[in-house]
């Protein structure tokens, strides 16, 4: 009876127990967010990351601008990365055209990924599905616990006809799976034409502003390649700098403990201050 505590208190009283409706309410709203599994995503420094190289294999890259031919440097190059990663990176092939196909699933096996490189050829067909090659990638990444990276290495041109997604919602896509692109063109922006074994031509068109796009949208490095040894030095970059990638930390243990704290504060305050007596 707050009214006769007021009149024997001789002053007023505001005891109506807001603190304690404050704890247990905060608890309630501590305990349904970790129940939620939330995440914090941030952008940070990681050297242990995993990587998927998709690596297009469409017509155009029969170019002749590299030696013997774009495919071919790309896979040198793709090699000679393979040898420069920590040893506990689990990595993936992805070979793309007018398709994207699963070369070698993420492993630390490198020696099977270097072997899957080696077997990589030219496809026949024309058409080059970036969309696809993204998705197919970014899915290999997706069980991985460490920081995801994709090495993208292609002349650019995303010709493929009849495409489900298009780039921008693959790219949505990529971003909202925390995976990082680094992008490698390969070629030059006038164009070279590109023999196939049968002597069938296709123009091949080296599109550098859809490259930076794509690097640039996921937080990854867009990289320039008209010769085999900036090719190379693409991949050393990638290996050798404090690689940024999305980290995450999984808040639920925080908020656990933050519900316990109130819990028990809660608890003190009922047996002491706002004991109840009867």
């Amino acid at each position: 009876n707050f009214e006769t505590l007021k009149r024997v208190a001789g002053e007023k009283l505001l005891t109506k127990n807001i603190i304690i409706l404050t704890l247990k309410c905060s608890i309630l709203l501590v305990v349904i967010f970790a129940a939620a599994g939330p995440e914090l995503w941030y952008q940070g420094e990681r050297n242990d990351n995993d990587f998927v190289l998709a690596i297009d294999v469409s017509a155009s890259m029969a170019a002749t601008d590299f030696s013997p031919n774009r495919l071919d440097a790309a896979k040198d190059a793709a090699l000679d990365f393979l040898d420069q990663l920590d040893s506990r990176a689990e990595i993936g092939l992805v070979s793309f055209s007018s398709f994207a196909k699963i070369e070698e699933p993420v492993t630390v096996n490198k020696q099977k990924v270097e072997e899957k490189i080696e077997e990589l050829e030219l496809e026949r067909v024309g058409g080059t599905n970036l969309p696809t090659a993204l998705i197919t990638s970014t899915n290999l990444l997706l069980s991985l616990d460490r920081g995801k990276e994709i090495v993208l290495i292609t002349d650019g041109s995303n010709t493929a006809e009849g495409i489900a997604q298009t780039l921008d919602d693959s790219i949505e896509y990529v971003k909202s799976k925390h995976v990082v692109v680094h992008t490698i063109g390969v070629g030059s922006e006038e164009g070279i034409i590109g023999y196939l074994p049968e002597n069938i031509t296709l123009p091949s068109i080296y599109d550098e502003t859809l490259l930076q796009n794509i690097s640039v949208s996921t937080g990854g490095s867009f990289y320039q390649a008209d010769n085999e040894e900036t090719l190379q030095s693409a991949f050393q970059e990638i290996v050798s700098a404090s690689n940024k990638t999305f980290l995450n930390t999984d808040l639920t243990p925080a908020l656990l403990l933050l519900g316990l704290i109130f819990l028990f504060i809660e608890w003190g305050l009922t047996n002491t201050r706002f004991m109840r007596v009867v």
